[in-house]
């Protein structure tokens, strides 16, 4: 009873009813940080569009702010995250991260904006992966590039400490919808920064490339479209992704395994393999030369990007045309991985600049160029049209376009031809009598892209995808499903810029093959200064094309069994100097494995659904004799 009484008077005192079942909880209804000691105040708001959607939107103003510009970065990979990449008072380390140029942006006293695309995270209304522009593809009345327009006009009217200019800066799908916002320019958007933005998800950005699928991207297209907040991750089966796909069989048993059928851009992308409308109509660069110029643009394209290595060049060249002037088109090429242009910037892999290239740009060339169109009275960037960065000599050159252009500075397209002994030379192939080099393709057994265990695409814990175009290419060269061909060392410099073109020469005992041709800079037996790059084989440019699409993209057709075909097509942009003492290497192979799906080598409407039995050895001859000689064309300048 003395016990009974102790514990009453005990609630008594602490105010609780002796009656009360449990304890109160003790979080708040509502709690409002206090942020007083912030150097930036953080806003959100649900910006309305023109058909009632709203698109929730992340507003960081830094304190004392007036006739500030905006940086405004829309994307579906979420506002929050990417406005809260710490827990901090300072804006500093809030935008420390992916899409933030953030010492630029703290250094410029920008108004930082991010927004989630429509359908994604915050944002109400329906997600659909790159959007298309209203049209065929698109009967809505609403796009990416209303959405900014709304967001753009918004933004002017109700964030007080804006001085009505708005810039759109974003990489990669970002990068796409800071294109995206040139289609139907806002008056206040004045300035846009696509770095490594999507632009032809079929000729050689994310999808495909050349018709070849890039499998290990159903992991993206999952954790993309499963659910509107993400959360769902890719689950795995082995460590190795070679032995994971290879264990799933064709792609689409792989996509099948993991409930893609239930994504509706899955669906889209496996029912359309070729090139047809479906492609063509989505490809940016060719909906921004239909449309006039109105925005000054800073294209920004990565040297070694491992996942759109194509856009920025192919939007260079629809925009720079309609910039006879070279004022508002301007395209700088880095020595960086995807997004490296906002990282640390001295090295990629094996290799040394001898400077934080990164940091260049951004100081000496982004900071610039927004300040000129969002900072009244700023002085004009002294920007060139082209500023590219040459790897092998690792300097920056200011160029008049691109490829090089202009007296002492002009490319030409200038073969190197595979020969026999595994020879490459500028001198065309002579009657011998070998006529070719033959090799066994095997699907059972297809040749890995880089060493492996193959770790999955991606940027962190043990995956090193970000630099895997400067693996060295060593071990390929000495499997016998890939044919290697050498040049004697150089005794002088040979620089190239632009893109090399395959004239490749094959023939194959299939109806449908895959080619992967790699240019490859060899470096001399043994370099004192970094004795791990001794004999080193670092990629120039290399690229995969499916056969089946030789005569035309959008209609794909078998392939003559043992019938020299040729095989044209163009590799990915390099600037690059082999330097005397290295050897050009190129090597032909015909599978990149788990990156890019596996030809089953008979000709079947969809590789996507190869069934095993489709999946057959087959024996591949490259050629090289009078009127079948197979040669890159490197863009040597002279």
């Amino acid at each position: 009873m003395r016990r009974t009484l102790g514990l009453v008077t005990a609630l008594l005192a602490t105010g609780i009813p002796a009656g009360a079942q449990g304890l109160p909880g003790e979080i708040p209804a509502a709690f409002r940080p206090v942020t007083e000691r912030w150097d930036y105040e953080r806003r959100e708001a649900m910006v309305p569009m023109r058909d009632g959607v709203k698109l929730h939107t992340v507003i960081l103003v830094p304190k004392g702010a007036k006739e500030a510009p905006i940086l405004l970065t829309r994307t579906p990979y979420s506002a929050d995250k990417l406005t809260g990449h710490a827990e901090s008072a300072h804006l500093g380390p809030v935008l420390q991260g992916y899409d933030n140029a953030t010492d630029v942006i703290l250094a410029g006293g920008y108004i930082r904006v991010v927004q989630d695309v429509r359908g994604k995270y915050g944002s109400e209304g329906d997600y659909v992966m790159n959007r298309p522009f209203r049209g065929p593809l698109n009967p809505t009345a609403v796009d990416h590039a209303t959405d900014t327009w709304d967001t753009v006009d918004w933004l002017v009217k109700h964030v007080p400490e804006g001085n009505g200019r708005v810039g759109i800066l974003g990489i990669s799908y970002d990068g796409f919808l800071a294109l995206a916002a040139l289609a139907d320019p806002h008056p206040a958007l004045k300035v846009a920064v696509p770095m490594n933005p999507m632009v032809d998800g079929w000729r050689g950005d994310d999808w495909f490339h050349h018709g070849a699928f890039r499998q290990q991207n159903l992991a993206y297209i999952y954790e993309q479209e499963a659910a509107r907040a993400g959360g769902l991750g890719w689950w795995s089966t082995h460590f190795d992704d070679y032995e994971a796909f290879m264990a799933a069989g064709s792609a689409g048993a792989m996509a099948r395994s993991h409930g893609l059928d239930a994504l509706g851009f899955w669906r889209k992308l496996s029912a359309h393999p070729a090139y047809d409308a479906f492609w063509q109509d989505q490809a940016m660069d060719r909906q921004l030369a239909a449309r006039p110029l109105k925005v000054p643009v800073l294209l920004v394209h990565s040297l070694y990007d491992a996942e759109d290595i194509y856009g920025a060049i192919a939007v260079w060249k629809a925009l720079h045309l309609k910039d006879p002037a070279g004022e508002k088109v301007h395209l700088v090429l880095g020595p960086w991985c995807h997004g490296g242009g906002i990282q640390e910037g001295s090295g990629l892999g094996p290799l040394k600049f001898g400077q934080d290239t990164a940091h260049a740009f951004r100081w000496e060339m982004l900071k610039p160029f927004l300040d000129q169109y969002l900072r009244p009275g700023a002085p004009k960037a002294d920007l060139a049209p082209v500023t590219a960065f040459e790897t092998g000599t690792n300097r920056w050159e200011r160029l008049p376009g691109w490829p090089r252009a202009g007296a002492g500075t002009a490319t030409a397209a200038t073969p190197f031809y595979l020969d026999a002994g595994l020879t490459v030379s500028p001198a065309p192939p002579r009657a011998r009598d070998a006529a070719f080099d033959e090799y066994v393709s095997d699907p059972a057994k297809p040749v890995p892209y880089r060493a492996r265990p193959v770790m999955p695409m991606g940027y962190e814990g043990l995956r090193t995808w970000p630099q895997w175009l400067t693996d060295d290419q060593r071990e390929a060269s000495g499997r016998t499903d890939v044919v290697a061909y050498l040049s004697a060392p150089l005794t002088a410099p040979l620089r190239i810029a632009g893109e090399p073109e395959v004239n490749l020469v094959a023939s194959t005992s299939g109806s449908d093959s895959d080619w992967v041709v790699k240019v490859i800079d060899v470096y001399p037996d043994e370099v004192p200064a970094q004795p791990a790059l001794g004999g080193y084989q670092l990629m120039v440019s290399a690229d995969i094309f499916r056969g089946r699409y030789r005569e035309d993209p959008a209609r794909p057709a078998a392939l003559a069994p043992n019938v020299p075909l040729t095989y044209r097509f163009a590799l990915p942009t390099a600037n690059h100097v082999f330097l005397p003492g290295h050897r050009i290497m190129v090597q032909v192979q015909s599978s990149w494995f788990p990156l890019y799906d596996r030809n089953p080598q008979t000709f079947v409407p969809n590789i996507l659904f190869a069934q095993p039995a489709d999946y057959r050895r087959a024996t591949q001859r490259i050629w090289h004799e009078p009127g079948k000689a197979s040669f890159v064309a490197l863009p040597v300048v002279k």
